[in-house]
C-alpha cells in the first residue's frame, strides 16, 4: 500500500510543478543564453547576387551584398529590412550615426502603437545581455525627439552578412513618429561617432566590424537613392553594376578627419562622412563659401553626407547670399526656409574637390505652397552655426542625383573617401515650367503652408565655441578604426605622406537579382508575343519570430521535466492500481 501512496504523491507533485511553471509570470527582459554562433562576424552566403573582384588578403572568405532601399511615405526616410536574432524589422538607414537600435515590446508610448517591436518575452538563442540590461542608451535629435532604452547583443543580419553578438539598442520609450512600419535605425557611420562603442568595451558598429575583419570584397558601401518608392539600393563591399556602368567616372574626395574632443586623444580621427565644399553656383553667379570656423579646416567649409536627411542645409551666411541670385526669392519662416518663384530655371551647382555637381530646379525645389501656388519652397535651408564646424548637410535632394560610395579606408594604406558618380552625364537640361508643374502634381509635392505677407529679416545668431581641441596637431591622424591592412588599395595609395591615384577598374561590382521576368508566349494560332511579369517576392513578417506566439506562456525548463515526471509517475500509479 505504501508504494501506491508514494506514486500517487509523486504524480500530484509533478502536476502542481507543471501548473506553477505555466502560471509563472513572464520575465520582461530577454533571457541570457549562450549564443550558438562564434563571437566574430560570420558571413552568410549572399543570395541572388553576382559579384566580381575581391582584394581582401585577410584569409577569410569575402563577399558583397545588396539590398533595396525603399522611400517611405513621408518622402524622407529610406529603409530596408534587417534581422535581429531571427526577428525582421524595417530600419531607417543613416550615415550621420553609427548605432543600430529597434523598439521593444515594452514601449507603450503612442508613437509605438501598432509598430513591429522586439518581443522581450521571446528567449532568443542568440541574445546576450550586457551588464544585466543596465547599460542605458539613448538617442536624441535636433527636433527634440528621442528614444530611450539599454544596450544588448544579438545576431544582426543585412545583405547576406551576419554579425553575431552585435551590440545594439533596445528602446523602451520614444516620441519619434515612424511611418510604414519602420521601427528602428541602422547607422553606417564611423566607430568614433557611436554612443554604444563608448559604452560597451570592444563593441564595434556593424559595417566597421565587417571592414576590420576583412569580410567584404572591398571596405566600402554604395548608395542609390530614388524618388521612386522602391528603386534605390544599398550595396555592401561592391558597387551596384546596374547603376554604375563606368567606375572610372567616380570622383573620389578624401573624408575630413576631426580633432579630438578635449583630452579624448592626442590625434585627429574620422568622425563623420564629411568632405570639403568650396563653392556653390546659382545660374552664372558663383559664391565662395564662408566657413563658420575658418581655423578648423584650413579655411574650408565642410559638408556632411547624410542619407537620413531629406534636403540640403547650409549656414545663414552662405544660404542668404545664394538666394540673392534668384529673383523673387525670400525668407519665409524662422527655421531658415526660403521660397522662390516656381518657374525658376536656374541650375544650382555644388563644387567638391574642384568637381562640379549640378542640381536642376526639379531637384532642389521642395514643392509649391498651397497659399501662393506660384511660390515654391526650396533647398538649401539655412541653419544656425554648429559647434562641430560642419556647416553643410547634404541629404537626399542632392544624393538622388549621384551614386554615392562611402569607402571606409584601409589602415596605413588608404584614407576614407567619398565617391560621387553623376547619374546625369553631360550638361543637364531643366524641365519646362509645365513639365515641372506636372512633376510636382504626380509626386504630390504641394506644401500646406501659409506664407507671411511681409519680408522676414535674417536672424542674428550667436556662434558657439568650437568643441574640438585645436591644440592637437591636425596632421596626426589615427587609423586604428579603419579596415584591416590586409586589403589591397584600389582607389589611392598613401605612402610616406604622398598620395598616388590608382586604377579603379578592379573595384568589385554586384548585380542585384532581377525583379521582372520576360516571357515569350505562343498562342494557338502560332502568334508570338512578349510580356514582362513581376517575379514573386518572399514576404517577411515584421517583429515576430517564426512560430512565436506572444500570448503563450513560457514554460521553465524544470517545468518541462515536471511534465515528463507526470507521465512517468502516473503510469506507475496506474500500474500499481490495475496490476
Amino acid at each position: 500500500m505504501f508504494p501506491l501512496l508514494l506514486h500517487v504523491l509523486f504524480c500530484l507533485l509533478a502536476v502542481l510543478d507543471v501548473a506553477w511553471a505555466l502560471a509563472e509570470p513572464r520575465n520582461h527582459s530577454p533571457r541570457l543564453l549562450t549564443p550558438s554562433l562564434p563571437s566574430i562576424v560570420r558571413r552568410q552566403a549572399a543570395q541572388n547576387v553576382t559579384t566580381t573582384n575581391s582584394t581582401s588578403g585577410s584569409g577569410a572568405a569575402t563577399a558583397a551584398g545588396i539590398v533595396p532601399l525603399t522611400l517611405a511615405s513621408d518622402k524622407e526616410t529610406y529603409y530596408s529590412v534587417i534581422s535581429v536574432g531571427n526577428v525582421s524589422f524595417r530600419a531607417a538607414f543613416d550615415t550621420a550615426s553609427s548605432d543600430i537600435w529597434v523598439l521593444t515590446s515594452a514601449c507603450n508610448t503612442p508613437q509605438c502603437k501598432n509598430l513591429p517591436k522586439y518581443p522581450l518575452t521571446y528567449a532568443s538563442p542568440t541574445f546576450v545581455s550586457v551588464n544585466n540590461n543596465a547599460t542605458l542608451f539613448n538617442v536624441s535629435f535636433l527636433d527634440t525627439t528621442a528614444a530611450y532604452g539599454y544596450v544588448a547583443e544579438e545576431s544582426i543580419a543585412l545583405g547576406g552578412f551576419t554579425a553575431p553578438k552585435q551590440a545594439f539598442g533596445l528602446m523602451n520609450s520614444t516620441n519619434i513618429s515612424f511611418v510604414d512600419q519602420v521601427s528602428g535605425f541602422f547607422g553606417l557611420g564611423f566607430p568614433r561617432l557611436s554612443r554604444i562603442h563608448s559604452l560597451v568595451p570592444d563593441s564595434t558598429p556593424f559595417f566597421a566590424k565587417l571592414a576590420q575583419q576583412g569580410l567584404l570584397d572591398y571596405p566600402f558601401f554604395g548608395v542609390s537613392l530614388e524618388r521612386n518608392a522602391s528603386a534605390g539600393s544599398l550595396s555592401l563591399g561592391a558597387v551596384d553594376s546596374t547603376v554604375v556602368t563606368d567606375v572610372t567616372l567616380i570622383e573620389w574626395i578624401e573624408v575630413v578627419p576631426f580633432l579630438p574632443f578635449g583630452s579624448e586623444s592626442n590625434a585627429s580621427s574620422y568622425l563623420q562622412w564629411a568632405i570639403p565644399i568650396s563653392t556653390v553656383t546659382v545660374g552664372t553667379k558663383t559664391f565662395t563659401l564662408q566657413p563658420t570656423y575658418p581655423q578648423a579646416n584650413a579655411d574650408q567649409s565642410v559638408a556632411l553626407f547624410d542619407i537620413g536627411t531629406p534636403g540640403i542645409f547650409g549656414p545663414y551666411q552662405d544660404v542668404e547670399r545664394l538666394f540673392t541670385a534668384i529673383g523673387g526669392s525670400r525668407l519665409v519662416d524662422s527655421t531658415g526656409q526660403w521660397a522662390i518663384p516656381c518657374n525658376t530655371n536656374l541650375a544650382m551647382t555644388f563644387t567638391f574637390s574642384a568637381k562640379n555637381y549640378t542640381l536642376l530646379p526639379s531637384d532642389y525645389i521642395i514643392g509649391p505652397t498651397t497659399s501662393i501656388p506660384a511660390l515654391c519652397l526650396a533647398w538649401p535651408k539655412a541653419s544656425p552655426p554648429s559647434a562641430d564646424g560642419i556647416d553643410w548637410q547634404i541629404g537626399s535632394a542632392f544624393l538622388r542625383t549621384v551614386y554615392t560610395v562611402f569607402s571606409y579606408g584601409i589602415a596605413n594604406k588608404e584614407p576614407p573617401l567619398i565617391g560621387l558618380y553623376p547619374l546625369r552625364q553631360g550638361v543637364p537640361v531643366p524641365l519646362s515650367p509645365a513639365s515641372l508643374s506636372a512633376l510636382f502634381s504626380s509626386l504630390s509635392l504641394a506644401v500646406a503652408t501659409t506664407l507671411p505677407n511681409f519680408v522676414l529679416p535674417t536672424p542674428t545668431l550667436t556662434t558657439p565655441a568650437y568643441i574640438f581641441n585645436t591644440s592637437v596637431p591636425a596632421t596626426v591622424v589615427a587609423v586604428s578604426d579603419l579596415a584591416t591592412s590586409a586589403y589591397t588599395p584600389l582607389i589611392e595609395q598613401v605612402a610616406n605622406g604622398v598620395t598616388q591615384k590608382l586604377s579603379v577598374t578592379a573595384l568589385p561590382k554586384v548585380t542585384p537579382a532581377p525583379t521582372l521576368a520576360t516571357l515569350v508566349l505562343t498562342d494557338a494560332s502560332g502568334s508570338v508575343r512578349t510580356t514582362v511579369s513581376p517575379l514573386p517576392v518572399s514576404t517577411v513578417v515584421l517583429g515576430r519570430p517564426p512560430g512565436f506566439n506572444s500570448g503563450s506562456p513560457t514554460i521553465r525548463p524544470h517545468g518541462m521535466r515536471g511534465l515528463l515526471s507526470v507521465t512517468f509517475s502516473c503510469l506507475l500509479t496506474f500500474y500499481w492500481i490495475f496490476r
